[in-house]
């Protein structure tokens, strides 16, 4: 992959906004500690879904069922998904969030079958409250916190997060899951998401929190125009040398651009995901893991062979 990180540097050096991102230690962008494991991140890997909800904006989905649950992280498994993300609350604009006992017991259940079906199999759960964190740190020891809010719904998840060192997903947002979309308003969006990562990266490296993963937040807080200048741009996040994950599966920024909806954007979701590959994406969070492994290969033989011409 060496082609890539050097596409990623010849980008940097024509981002205007390097600046903000320079002078900080960043862990290595190619591993990834998951509890007492080290996942490789040399050739990207693929954060499955599964949402335990019952509003999540793409239908399909949903699990709810003991056995649905089982099934789909089975299918995850079997189509070469490394990372299992569980969700209990939807965040899709102008949702109603569950309460936190609520998000907490159908993490729980999730969780427990996960363990079940496979014991090896990194965990990722997705919520940004700091008190459903650490009981399912406590009980279960999970991998990684997938925070959409970047710490900013809940100012105690730095500290839990830092407390027990695990991997964590820093996001991006704009507002909030009731508000963010009513009129996202930037003067420079790749340079102010920049500052962002900057800022909250120092804040959980004094917190001890090594293991760091990087999420733009496409469509939290955003237009479709600024997702697509996010994604155009991505390489320029690689400055801090940590991991970058794009979520866009099934998103409207696909979608709208299609005129179809969710369930007809399968195929924009795998074109924009390559793109994602092309600019330094290191872990792709989609609903279709299959589509999205494919991906990765065809990447992976494109790029391999550009660098041994």
């Amino acid at each position: 992959m060496a082609d890539r990180t050097t596409m990623s540097e010849n980008k940097n050096a024509m981002t205007p906004c390097g600046e903000l991102l320079g002078g900080l230690e960043g862990a290595s962008a190619r591993t990834l500690r998951c509890g007492g494991r080290l996942l490789s991140l040399e050739r990207p890997v693929v954060m499955g879904i599964l949402n335990v909800t019952t509003n999540s904006f793409y239908a399909k989905s949903r699990c709810q069922s003991a056995r649905k649950i089982a099934k789909r992280i089975e299918q995850i498994i079997k189509e070469g998904g490394e990372i299992l993300d569980i969700g209990a609350c939807s965040t899709r604009p102008g949702s109603t969030p569950p309460t936190p006992e609520k998000e907490y017991k159908d993490l729980k259940k999730a969780i427990t079958i996960a363990r079940e079906v496979s014991a090896d199999l990194p965990i990722s759960i997705d919520t940004y409250r700091a008190d459903v964190v650490e009981k399912l740190l406590d009980e279960f020891g999970v991998e990684i916190v997938n925070d959409i809010s970047g710490g900013l719904l809940d100012n105690k998840m730095f500290d839990v997060v830092g407390k027990y060192r695990v991997a964590y997903v820093l996001t991006h947002i704009q507002g909030s899951p009731d508000n963010m979309q009513s009129d996202p308003h930037y003067e420079n969006v790749v340079e102010e998401v920049a500052k962002f990562f900057t800022e909250r990266v120092a804040d959980l490296k004094r917190r001890g929190v090594a293991d760091i993963i990087l999420d733009p937040g496409f469509g939290f807080g955003k237009t479709i125009d600024h997702n697509y200048t996010l994604l155009r741009n991505l390489a320029t996040f690689s400055m801090l040398e940590l991991p970058i994950l794009v979520g866009i599966s099934r998103k409207s920024m696909i979608y709208k651009v299609l005129e179809t909806d969710a369930e007809g954007a399968l195929a924009g979701t795998q074109t924009l995901d390559t793109l994602a590959l092309a600019n330094g994406a290191s872990v792709l969070r989609v609903h279709d893991v299959l589509p999205a492994v494919q991906a990765v290969k065809l990447y992976e033989r494109y790029a391999h062979q550009a660098f041994l011409k």
